[in-house]
């Protein structure tokens, strides 16, 4: 709250600060920027990602992972193909700071940026996370009561920082759709699960939600999103009472007989597989320390090699499946589909979005989003729409290339980070497509035959609960 209070002034005045006065923009100098037609590979890529599931021709096809690697792939290499014989100009290295040669090093340095220094760390910490939590079951005969319900939520809010929403979802939803299985009405349980555990919960560390992990990646201190302890508070506590009044309602419409018929076989609550909270423990500490740009802490100034931390991430996982018995893995119908369709998109996305996120390094000062609330607004509109991580990614590089006064963290004010980093963990939750794990739990859920809103259908769950908590965080904490 303090910094808040602090710096929401200093950011106000940001017209006053001349550019030239912002380190940041120093490695940007001698690159020049892409045409705007360039980013006609990542809005088509972003399209097919909203659409191809709602059109029926196109919905059975758009199931298969090679289908989505295939356009994904397709689309980075238009992007690619574009470097190497119409930009005409070199491009910033991201590791080494150095401006490439144009044509084929210009591709390589595209290439180099989206993958090695993006892409595997992502999909390394969502890998890991995934499949070590995909070795934890419960057991239990659990009635899906509302107090229950909201109870499982609230735990998903606290635990979705420190193990990842995906991690946290995946412990999670069986449970729930094991506790409501008796239920008519569960529909709203897993949209609101979708609100708060896929998203919402995730804000406290760059291991919770994917957007957040990505700013860690460049340059954000790894504690630093603990000063959004006072938003992520005030945003859950709003869902899940909003939750917990509306799933009485639906509760005192179900059949109370058969809720709440005692089973045939009695199953006490029992936690398996509680070895991986260990594997997750040591995931976080990879994070954490061995960020290849920083030493790690006493070692008198070693860095971790390159690659080492996701090396490390990967031998946890593979340390889960080696020590996981088979059975709890069955148990959770484990199986690799959601990890390998996010796999399968994203190193689409991640080739595609470098030239608009290079686009905006040179225009985002001039789109006049110069204050808290219009970072968060603009953030977390695309990332109602558009994936929220390489969302994050562009208005991050915009608030880098925006004039501006007071603190920064990672070469970005402040206060406009904090409104970035809500926008896009927040409002990741308007759709499925918002943030990875949405259509993750969707997909899961509709397997154990829960008829699921379509993507409109959804909207409007978000738009009457998330929209209004929206507007009430930006007047409390952005204006």
């Amino acid at each position: 709250m303090n910094l808040i209070a602090d710096t929401s002034a200093q950011l106000d005045a940001t017209h006053l600060v001349s550019t030239t006065e912002q380190p940041h923009t120093e490695q940007h100098a001698h690159a020049e920027p892409p045409a705007f037609y360039s980013v006609i590979p990542f809005a088509l890529l972003l399209l097919c990602i909203a659409f191809l599931p709602l059109i029926h021709k196109t919905e059975e096809w758009w199931e298969h992972n090679k289908n989505r690697l295939l356009v994904a792939v397709s689309l980075g290499l238009v992007t690619l193909l574009y470097y190497t014989f119409i930009y005409g100009h070199g491009v910033v290295d991201h590791g080494t700071h150095e401006l490439s040669a144009p044509g084929i090093p210009a591709a390589i340095v595209v290439l180099k940026n989206a993958i090695l220094v993006e892409y595997i760390p992502f999909i390394a910490l969502l890998f890991s996370l995934y499949v070590i939590s995909g070795g934890i079951a419960f057991n239990g005969n659990l009635v899906g009561r509302p107090r229950l319900n909201t109870a499982i939520l609230a735990i998903g809010a606290a635990i979705s920082s420190f193990i990842g929403t995906t991690g946290a979802a995946m412990l999670l939803i069986r449970p729930l759709l094991k506790a409501n299985a008796k239920r008519d009405y569960v529909a709203h349980t897993i949209i609101f699960f979708i609100f708060v555990v896929c998203n919402t919960g995730g804000c406290l560390l760059p291991i919770g939600d994917p957007p957040l992990f990505l700013g860690f990646l460049r340059g954000v201190p790894f504690t630093w999103t603990l000063n959004l302890w006072p938003m992520w508070l005030a945003m859950n506590l709003c869902l899940l009472a909003v939750y917990f009044i509306y799933d009485t309602i639906r509760y005192k419409k179900e059949n109370r007989e058969k809720v709440e018929a005692p089973p045939e076989n009695i199953e006490p609550f029992a936690l398996r597989g509680g070895l991986n909270f260990l594997w997750l423990l040591l995931v976080i500490f990879c994070v954490a320390l061995l960020d290849p740009s920083k030493p790690v802490p006493y070692t008198n100034g070693w860095h971790a090699p390159h690659f080492f931390r996701e090396v490390c991430m990967f031998g946890l996982a593979g340390i889960s499946l080696l020590t996981t018995p088979k059975s709890i893995r069955e148990q959770n119908s484990f199986n690799y589909d959601a990890i390998l369709e996010v796999a399968a998109l994203f190193v689409g996305i991640f080739i595609c979005m470098q030239a608009p996120v290079q686009i905006l390094n040179v225009y985002g000062g001039s789109l006049g989003i110069d204050a808290p609330w219009k970072f968060y607004w603009a953030t977390g509109s695309l990332s109602s729409f558009l994936d929220n991580a390489p969302t994050y990614v562009v208005f991050f590089e915009t608030a880098k290339a925006a004039p501006t006064a007071g603190p920064e963290i990672a070469g970005v004010n402040e206060l406009a980070l904090i409104a970035i980093s809500l926008g896009s963990v927040f409002m990741g939750a308007m759709t499925y497509i918002g943030n990875g794990p949405n259509f993750m739990v969707k997909a899961i859920a509709e397997k154990n035959n829960i008829r699921m809103p379509s993507f409109f259908g959804y909207m409007i769950y978000s738009c009457i609960v998330l929209l209004p908590l929206s507007i009430l965080l930006t007047f409390v904490f952005l204006v």
